[in-house]
């Protein structure tokens, strides 16, 4: 599983859509809907949030963080 899959999967998963997620992490639901289809990456500040609404959730997060270390 790669970022952008990772990424949607942590979405589903909390049962939101783009846009209230994008509203839970403070970015565009354009900005969410292009880590879903790989077209960008998270800067650093945006994953910080995701780790946050993750860690809100008791969700995995770190294989998240390796995957988008590794793609950068």
């Amino acid at each position: 599983m790669g970022f952008p899959e990772k990424i949607k999967d942590i979405r589903r998963q909390s049962l939101l859509s783009q846009t209230d997620f994008a509203k839970e992490l403070g970015v565009s639901y354009s900005t969410v809907n292009r880590w879903e289809t790989g077209k960008t990456l998270p800067t650093y500040k945006a994953m910080k949030s995701i780790e946050a609404f993750c860690s809100k959730r008791n969700m995995e997060i770190e294989p998240c963080i390796e995957l988008w270390k590794g793609e950068k």
